[in-house]
């Protein structure tokens, strides 16, 4: 029996998400589906970032258990074979200990949210961008971001439903800059809450386009209440870029 981590990068626009749902088709039954047809083993497939519907990976990071006896280059061309013709593609495989997990073992988690800030609509970057029409000061809401960065409770920035034991999470970083026509706000932490992400872009941007004054993001996380933060993003925006082990 080997272990196999993979890379993989996808486009979520066309799932639930990453887990396995009764109500659609996730990227995560994508890749046991095609497990299954390229060795005939059934397998559960276990992810560093269980991303939710709509939210994209540039480096998602998975692992699973086959009997097979095969090779690194033959699960990634395998596995990239049965998964046409889903937004899905393993980037690189490698066998891994008995004792790697592609989430317990995970110790940071780095994401990109993106804002296209412009009049004009997406059109190559539609579904993978939000489009804010209003101009946005991206210094604003850096200064913004800066008083959000340490170990907190976040309890006002997790989804109602959010799963976690904890509303205290570390957040290690939090920056925003201007990339052209685009904001971009990358979030590096051990773990985040359910929307955690989402809802910190969401308050920024009420701060970049002048609606909120610097100090309110943080205001509404000393307040604890979900209430006092900003709406959340939309997901289209929302990019799994790094798993660190």
């Amino acid at each position: 029996m080997t272990r196999w981590k993979i890379t993989l990068e996808y486009d979520g626009g066309a799932f639930v998400g990453w887990q396995r749902q009764d109500n659609g088709f996730s990227v995560q039954e994508a890749l046991e589906v095609a497990i299954t047809g390229f060795c005939g083993e059934p397998v559960t497939v276990h992810g560093a970032g269980r991303t939710d519907s709509g939210v994209h990976a540039l480096a998602q990071i998975a692992h699973f258990d086959l009997a097979r006896e095969t090779d690194a280059d033959t699960v990634r061309d395998a596995l990239n074979y049965h998964l046409k013709p889903h937004a899905v593609s393993v980037l690189c495989v490698a066998a891994v200990p008995d004792d790697f997990h592609a989430r317990f073992s995970a110790i940071g988690r780095h994401y990109l949210y993106r804002i296209l800030n412009r009049r004009s609509p997406a059109a190559l970057a539609q579904g993978r961008v939000w489009r804010v029409a209003r101009p946005l000061d991206a210094d604003a809401m850096d200064k913004a971001a800066q008083m959000l960065t340490g170990k907190h409770d976040f309890s006002a920035y997790r989804a109602a439903r959010c799963q976690a034991a904890s509303p205290v999470k570390t957040l290690d970083k939090l920056r925003v800059v201007r990339v052209g026509a685009e904001i971009h706000i990358t979030a590096q932490a051990r773990s985040f809450l359910h929307n955690q992400v989402r809802i910190l872009a969401g308050t920024l941007k009420m701060v970049g386009e002048g609606a909120w004054p610097i100090e309110r993001p943080r205001a509404a996380l000393d307040a604890c209440e979900r209430a006092k933060a900003g709406p959340t993003a939309p997901p289209t925006g929302l990019y799994l870029t790094k798993v660190v082990y």
